[in-house]
């Protein structure tokens, strides 16, 4: 007899992972051998805690192909050693060759900076992205109706939060020895299962300032057309 759960459950929860690894044997018979043996991912994906932007299934990656850190609205903190571990360790030990920094359209932390909504203990994690809000503010004022200015602010703080990235003492030693290594902007969109690109590669510190400049600059045209973020985003 075989039992059936609801996914909703926890014995639905472990009866998938049964199921899950069975499949994945029967597709690959050495496929834990490998996972056990070792992880060599080539991308640290550092994203929204947002159970909607799971980085493997978005980007197609199988398990021990992408390294991922997630916090509320993917932000990239100085003094965050949670964050600045998973880094250095990414960066130093597992040696990835990419870092993408990826937001999310409809993000709730976005809309609580954006409405001056409380939401307790977060609000002052959320203070990171209130700094961005403010920072940009004379674009945002531009941006028309409410949805396009959350899908600018979204936009907004994944390009700072991957400058901030670039700043880090991780990844600029790692430039400094001539390590390969790119840091991206991206965004996600609910709506169609989309990612854009927000920033070309950064692969060095002389080439911050002009992809940051180049990424507000489509922003602002964006903006001035009255084109929705994102739209011309490929």
């Amino acid at each position: 007899m075989t039992n059936t759960y609801p996914p909703s459950t926890i014995d639905g929860l472990l009866h998938n992972n049964r199921a899950w690894a069975a499949t994945a044997v029967r597709e690959d018979a050495q496929f834990f051998k490998r996972l056990a043996e070792q992880q060599a991912p080539k991308y640290l994906w550092i994203g929204c805690s947002d159970s909607r932007v799971p980085a493997n299934q978005i980007t197609g990656m199988q398990p021990g192909e992408v390294f991922v850190h997630r916090n509320i609205a993917n932000v990239v903190v100085h003094a965050d050693l949670n964050c600045l571990s998973v880094m250095q360790f990414a960066v130093d030990v597992l040696k990835v060759e990419h870092i993408i920094v990826c937001g999310h359209y409809g993000c709730g932390g976005v809309h609580a900076v954006l409405n001056d909504t409380r939401v307790g203990l977060a609000d002052n994690w959320l203070r990171h992205v209130g700094d961005v809000a403010q920072k940009h503010g004379a674009l945002l004022a531009r941006s028309g109706s409410n949805e396009h200015r959350h899908a600018l602010l979204c936009d907004l703080n994944a390009i700072e939060q991957a400058v901030n990235v670039c700043q880090t003492t991780v990844v600029r030693d790692a430039w400094a020895r001539g390590q390969t290594l790119s840091v991206h902007g991206w965004v996600y969109a609910l709506r169609d299962g989309l990612l854009r690109t927000l920033t070309p590669g950064i692969d060095g510190t002389d080439a911050i300032e002009p992809a940051y400049q180049a990424s507000l600059a489509r922003l602002e045209c964006d903006v001035a057309s009255g084109e929705s973020p994102g739209s011309a985003m490929s």
